[in-house]
C-alpha cells in the first residue's frame, strides 16, 4: 500500500494534500524568522513546498549582492516546510548549498523543495532557489531527521 492510499482509523481515505497545508499552517504561526524576512509560502504539498522572499537593502552584502546567508535561509524554510508536510516533526541533520548566480537588490526569489528520498527517520530534499526571471541562483541539498509528534495535532501523521 503506497501512502498515498493510506486510510484514517476509521478507513477513511487520507487527503495528503489537506495533511500537508495543515502542517504548514501550523509551522508558519510560528516561524517568527521566515515571516519577519519577509518570506511568503506559496505552495505546500506532500513533500514539497515553495516559499518566496523579496531582496531588500538590509539583505545586501559588500558587493551589493543578495547575502548567501539569506539565500541559504530562504531554502532552508522551503526544505523544512517539504520536510515537515506529512505532519511529523522534523529537523535538519545536515545542509549544504551551492551559489550559481547572485541575487540581487529587488529580486523575488523563491525556493522550491522537493523530497527526493524519505524512510524511517531519515529523508533527502533537493531545493532550488530562482529569481524572478526563472534563473537559477543556487541549489541546496538537506538531510532530514524526524524526531516524531504531530505539528497539527487534529491530522494524522503520514
Amino acid at each position: 500500500m503506497t501512502t498515498e492510499a493510506m486510510n484514517d482509523a476509521f478507513g477513511k481515505p487520507v487527503d495528503h494534500h489537506a495533511v500537508a497545508r495543515a502542517a504548514s499552517a501550523a509551522m508558519w504561526a510560528d516561524d517568527n524568522a521566515s515571516q519577519a524576512l519577509g518570506m511568503t509560502i506559496v505552495q505546500s504539498g506532500p513533500g514539497t513546498a515553495a516559499l518566496t522572499m523579496p531582496v531588500v537593502k538590509t539583505m545586501t552584502n559588500g558587493h551589493g549582492m543578495c547575502h548567501g546567508g539569506y539565500i541559504f535561509t530562504l531554502a532552508d524554510s522551503a526544505f523544512a516546510f517539504a520536510c515537515n508536510s506529512h505532519n511529523t516533526k522534523t529537523v535538519a541533520q545536515h545542509c549544504a548549498v551551492t551559489f550559481l548566480s547572485p541575487g540581487k537588490l529587488g529580486d523575488v526569489l523563491t525556493a522550491t523543495a522537493r523530497e527526493i528520498n524519505r524512510q524511517g527517520r531519515s529523508g533527502i530534499t533537493d531545493v532550488t532557489v530562482t529569481n524572478q526571471a526563472g534563473e537559477t541562483i543556487a541549489v541546496f541539498r538537506g538531510h532530514s531527521r524526524t524526531l516524531g509528534g504531530a505539528i497539527a495535532p487534529d491530522h494524522p501523521a503520514l
